[in-house]
C-alpha cells in the first residue's frame, strides 16, 4: 500500500476515536416510569344485573255495586292515603232501597212482638187447660217463623246499608293515583268496571333475572351468612343505579327468589326490596342491581392501565431487582374500588408499572419512579362488573 494512503487511514482512524467516545457518552438515560406495588385489600365480588322497579301493592279500583258514577274526588297523578275518597256513584235508589229493608224490618219486628204474645197466652191458657195443644203448637210456629223472617229482614236492612256504603269509593291503599278511566255521568257495572289504579311507592321492589351460575354464587353466600336464598332473598346487600348520573346507587336487600329456575331461559327471578321516602324510585323504571357474587377474601388490585395485551392474553409489567422489565400473565375480574382485580397471576409483592408503559419493553432497563397507590381511587367512573370479568 502507498505511503501517502496508509497515512491517512491511520489519521482517519485517529480522528474517529473522539466521535465514538463522544456517541458513548452522549447515550440517553433509561426512560422514567412510574412503578408501584399493587393494592392488596379485603373485597367483595359483585355482580351487575339490569332489571325493572315493580310496586309492592297495586290494585285496579272497581265499583261493588253498579250505578251511574256522579263525582270523581281526586286529581290525575295525586298521592293518595288509604281510606280517601275517589268515586261516588248515585245513592239515590240505594237510599230508596235501604229504606224498603228498614221498613221491611219494623214490620218483621211488630209481627214477632204479635206471634211472641199469641204464644205466650196460648201457653198460660193450656196450662190451665182451658187451650187445646194443637193450638199452643199453632202459635209455636207462628212466634219462631216471625223470629226467622225478623233475622232476614235484618240481613237486608244489612246489605242495602253496605250497598249504600259502597256507593262511597275510597283508596284501598296508599299510594299514587293513576287518571280517571271513566268520567262523571257514565254507566258502572258492579266489579267489572275499572275506574282507575292505585300503586304503592314505598318501599318498591326491584326484579331482576339471574342464571343458574350465579343463582349458586349467591346461595353459597346466603348460606355463608346463615339464611337460604328462597327464604327472604338470603338477606344479601344490594345496590341499585338508575339513569339519572347525579343520583347515588339506592341500597336494599334481596327478600324473594322464585322456587324454580325457568326450563326455557335456565333463569331464577329474584327481588329485591328498597326504601323510596323520598319516592324517586318510580314503578317501571330500569335499573342496575349490583349484588354481592361472594363473601370477603383478600385481593390484588391494580389500575386498569396498568395491565397490557400480548397477543391473546393480559399481561401486566413488572420490574426486577436490576430495573429490568419483564411480562407476567394475569387473568382479570371484576372492577372495584377504582381498580382491577387480579384474579392468578400476582401475589402482591411485585413492583408494576402503572403508569408510562408506551416507554418500557419487555428486557429493557429503566428508571423506577415508585409512587403509592391509595386503597380506594375516586378519579374514575363508578364500579361496575361487565359479564367477562365477572367469570
Amino acid at each position: 500500500m502507498p505511503y501517502s494512503l496508509r497515512h491517512l487511514l491511520t489519521v482517519g482512524s485517529i480522528a474517529l476515536l473522539p466521535l465514538t467516545a463522544a456517541a458513548q457518552q452522549a447515550a440517553p438515560p433509561p426512560p422514567p416510569v412510574s412503578v408501584a406495588k399493587p393494592v392488596v385489600r379485603d373485597v367483595i365480588d359483585n355482580d351487575e344485573f339490569i332489571g325493572r322497579f315493580e310496586p309492592v301493592d297495586q290494585v285496579s279500583v272497581r265499583s261493588r255495586v253498579g250505578g251511574y258514577l256522579q263525582e270523581v274526588d281526586f286529581t290525575d297523578g295525586a298521592l293518595v292515603k288509604k281510606g280517601d275518597q275517589l268515586f261516588v256513584i248515585d245513592q239515590r235508589p240505594f237510599i230508596t232501597s235501604l229504606n224498603e229493608a228498614n221498613a221491611a224490618l219494623e214490620v218483621a219486628k211488630t209481627t214477632l212482638s204479635y206471634a211472641e204474645t199469641q204464644f205466650n197466652r196460648a201457653q198460660s191458657l193450656a196450662n190451665n187447660g182451658s187451650q187445646s195443644v194443637s193450638t199452643l203448637d199453632d202459635r209455636r210456629r207462628d212466634w219462631i217463623s216471625a223470629q226467622a223472617n225478623v233475622r232476614g229482614a235484618q240481613a237486608s236492612a244489612e246489605r242495602a246499608a253496605l250497598d249504600m256504603e259502597y256507593t262511597k269509593i275510597t283508596a284501598p291503599l296508599s299510594g299514587r293515583i293513576d287518571r280517571r278511566l271513566i268520567s262523571a255521568g257514565n254507566l258502572v257495572q258492579a266489579d267489572q268496571s275499572i275506574l282507575t289504579t292505585i300503586v304503592s311507592l314505598d318501599p318498591i321492589d326491584f326484579y331482576f333475572d339471574v342464571d343458574e351460575r350465579r343463582l349458586l354464587n349467591f346461595a353459597d353466600t346466603a348460606r355463608k351468612q346463615g339464611q337460604v336464598l328462597q327464604q327472604g332473598g338470603g338477606g344479601v346487600d344490594v345496590q341499585v343505579t338508575i339513569s339519572d348520573p347525579t343520583a347515588k346507587p339506592f341500597k336494599g336487600k334481596l327478600d324473594f327468589a322464585e322456587n324454580r329456575i325457568d326450563n326455557e331461559s335456565g333463569t331464577i327471578r329474584i327481588r329485591a326490596r328498597f326504601a323510596n321516602p323520598d319516592l324517586v324510585l318510580q314503578p317501571g323504571l330500569f335499573g342496575r342491581i349490583q349484588v354481592e357474587a361472594s363473601n370477603t377474601y383478600k385481593a390484588v388490585l391494580v389500575p386498569d392501565e396498568a395491565i397490557g395485551s400480548d397477543q391473546n392474553e393480559r399481561v401486566v409489567y413488572v420490574v426486577g431487582p436490576d430495573n429490568k422489565v419483564s411480562t407476567k400473565p394475569v387473568r382479570p375480574g371484576p372492577r372495584l374500588y377504582g381498580y382491577r382485580v387480579i384474579r392468578e397471576g400476582l401475589d402482591g409483592s411485585e413492583t408494576i408499572i402503572v403508569n408510562g408503559l408506551m416507554r418500557a419493553r419487555p428486557g429493557a432497563t429503566i428508571t423506577p419512579q415508585m409512587v403509592e397507590l391509595p386503597q380506594e381511587r375516586r378519579d374514575v367512573p363508578p364500579d361496575s362488573v361487565t359479564t367477562e370479568n365477572a367469570q
